[in-house]
């Protein structure tokens, strides 16, 4: 997007957005023009010649609903979206939208629940579907230039007892916590994976698959590190085992710099978030990095364009685990 489409896209996204948070025809209207611009379309078969269904009165359907006059289906701007079936009013999903993408740190489902008066797992699965629709958005290209590669571990803090001596107090690797990886183009985009281990044969094949072999790689010196770098340009390494953490423009500090807001949002907002769906949140600050250089306005419109094609059934995200 050139800058001086920027400005207008900012402006009248923040402007209308408060509104569609309060009243459900401006909220469909605004998902509508968000999804659609000026050129409706229907989901079922792409036809372009679609109008509104009125109440009688010329006011708008009470359930919004279109007709396309190429396949005669009725749709809604809900048909083929996270919120397809959906009984939550748009205006709370416009809020919920707003909330994660202004929100650095994202926002809580108890925090939605509160603000919208909804119940925490009405809240909860709402936040799911947003960060469904966050997936993957400016991640399909692969990485250039220099390229960041480090991995965290996320879990709590060993909690202490009668037993202590048998708590493991290790922080990083060779714990039982779940590690996520990351990759991180300088000055572009990351792409964080949850991971099983962080084993070479696990990252010599998610790498190959992000990064462009013309990049030029950064690591520390972890053992897993060394037989991956040759698929790319060239492997740097810095020596974290001695007290190494820059060498000219050798460093991973952009990638620890990705890893520092993901644990501040996941322990200070969150607070707790299981394995089972870690990936979910990972997508979400993922989308909040590649997007840093936008404004508020033009994530919130970003956000809501990717949950376009997409669904996320209830069943999906509160199955046991096998």
């Amino acid at each position: 997007m050139k800058n001086e489409d920027k400005k207008p896209v900012q402006d009248e996204v923040l402007n209308e957005i408060p509104v569609a948070c309060t009243d459900e025809t401006a909220a469909v209207e605004f998902m509508e023009k968000q999804r659609w611009g000026e050129h409706p379309a229907c989901p079922h078969c792409g036809g372009m010649k679609v109008s509104k269904m009125t109440d009688g009165n010329g006011g708008r359907n009470k359930r919004f609903l279109w007709r396309c006059h190429d396949g005669g289906e009725q749709f809604t701007v809900r048909i083929g979206t996270v919120f397809e079936d959906s009984r939550i009013p748009l205006k709370i999903w416009c809020h919920a939208f707003w909330r994660a993408c202004a929100s650095k740190k994202g926002v809580s489902a108890l925090q939605i629940s509160r603000e919208c008066r909804i119940s925490y797992k009405t809240a909860l699965f709402l936040m799911h579907r947003i960060r469904f629709a966050m997936t993957e958005i400016r991640g399909d290209g692969k990485l250039r230039g220099i390229v960041e590669a480090d991995e965290t571990y996320v879990g709590g803090k060993p909690r202490g007892g009668i037993n202590q001596i048998h708590i493991d107090h290790r922080r990083g690797r060779g714990t039982k916590k779940t590690p996520v990886f990351a990759m991180v183009e300088r000055d572009g985009d990351v792409r964080a994976r949850v991971v099983p281990n962080v084993t070479a044969q696990t990252l010599g094949k998610i790498m190959p698959r992000h990064i462009h072999p013309s990049a030029r790689i950064m690591t520390d010196n972890y053992r897993s590190y060394i037989p991956i770098g040759k698929h790319f340009a060239s492997h740097d390494v810095v020596r974290h085992n001695i007290g190494e953490y820059v060498r000219g423009d050798v460093y991973s500090n952009t990638a620890e710099s990705f890893f520092a807001i993901l644990k501040r949002g996941l322990y200070g907002t969150f607070h707790a978030v299981s394995k089972k769906h870690l990936h979910r949140y990972i997508h979400e600050f993922e989308f909040r990095w590649n997007t840093r250089h936008a404004n508020d306005g033009e994530r919130i419109a970003e956000a809501i364009k990717g949950a376009d094609g997409k669904r996320l059934r209830y069943y999906q995200p509160t199955a046991k685990s096998a």
